[in-house]
């Protein structure tokens, strides 16, 4: 008995769909959106992981009355007097003053020597090229390193800077810079100034390099000289790349920790404890965890709402 092989039938257009309609067909037009979601899915899921979820416990945490944390512990009743009390903390206003002076003293100079830095490396001359290393070294040291640097340039005993003012004639004796709360502020604040002003150079580079050389031949065809083609060519176009950068430096000078800490540890007298330091205080030296996280929350909000200001300032100078 003669048996014929099974012929599969021929493949036809108008089957395609009948066996692609239960798969994910991310060919299809209107499915390659579902691409794009599935690329992203890792990285939103780790985000939820690092950032969503301690940020979670941490506002959970603040409206506690907890003290060391215990896994398997359990939840504490809603309470708010993390809050009333850091409202009413002599200590909580210091701290919020101290680093609103940071900002401001901070970012002013970083900016003055950023943007001055960025103009004049901009300029075509010989060394341009090691001018503009030296300008972005600062940037490329660790910041650890940065702050040994300085504890030994501050050094009271054998440090530079008293070496340096002695022979200025600028003082007659040696600087405490550590134990006085004027000179120990002095000291965090040129410290984070030498760490943070490469920023702002380099920002400031990349907008001029941004800039078409059109608007400056266009100028000068008209008659403008430097200062004119400064003010309503250069700072117009930098005002965008200007603005994210203020933004950006504020908030590392809100949150950052290891150069006061390192440097000086919140003293003396706490006249450099700063909202981030005084949350480490609380929270790993004094075991005070509910406090620490209402302090962090604060923070956070601070953050939050300095970032609006900034980014709403600069959209509307933009358009």
């Amino acid at each position: 008995m003669n048996q014929h092989p099974t012929i599969a039938p021929p493949f036809t257009p108008s089957s395609a769909p009948s066996r692609r309609r239960f798969g994910l067909d991310l060919a299809r037009p209107s499915r390659r959106h579902w691409l794009g979601y599935l690329l992203l899915a890792p990285a939103v899921v780790l985000i939820a992981l690092i950032i969503i979820y301690p940020l979670f416990v941490s506002v959970d945490m603040s409206f506690q009355n907890v003290g060391l944390v215990r896994l398997g512990a359990p939840r504490r009743p809603f309470t708010t007097i993390n809050y009333e009390r850091l409202f009413t903390s002599p200590e909580f206003w210091m701290a919020c003053w101290v680093t609103f002076k940071l900002i401001v003293v901070v970012t002013i100079a970083c900016f003055v020597l950023g943007v001055g830095t960025g103009l004049l490396v901009n300029n075509k001359f010989r060394g341009r090229a090691i001018a503009r290393l030296f300008v972005a070294l600062p940037w490329a040291v660790p910041e650890i390193v940065a702050v040994v640097i300085f504890a030994w340039i501050f050094d009271s005993s054998f440090g530079l800077m008293n070496w340096f003012f002695i022979k200025l004639g600028l003082v007659n004796t040696t600087i405490n810079w550590f134990s006085d709360p004027t000179a120990a502020f002095a000291a965090v604040a040129v410290t984070m100034v030498w760490k943070g002003y490469p920023f702002v150079s380099i920002m400031t580079l990349a907008g001029l390099q941004s800039i078409p050389e059109d608007f400056y031949n266009a100028a000068r065809v008209d008659g403008a000289n430097g200062w004119q083609r400064f003010i309503n060519i250069t700072l117009p176009c930098l005002m965008p790349v200007l603005g994210v950068t203020m933004v950006l430096t504020i908030l590392w000078v809100f949150r950052d920790f290891s150069i006061i800490y390192v440097l000086t540890g919140g003293g003396p007298l706490k006249a450099t404890q700063t909202l981030s330091i005084m949350t480490y205080e609380q929270a790993f030296s004094f075991f005070k965890m509910g406090y620490a996280s209402a302090v962090g929350v604060v923070t956070l909000i601070l953050c939050v709402i300095a970032s609006r200001l900034m980014v709403g300032r600069s959209a509307e100078s933009i358009y």
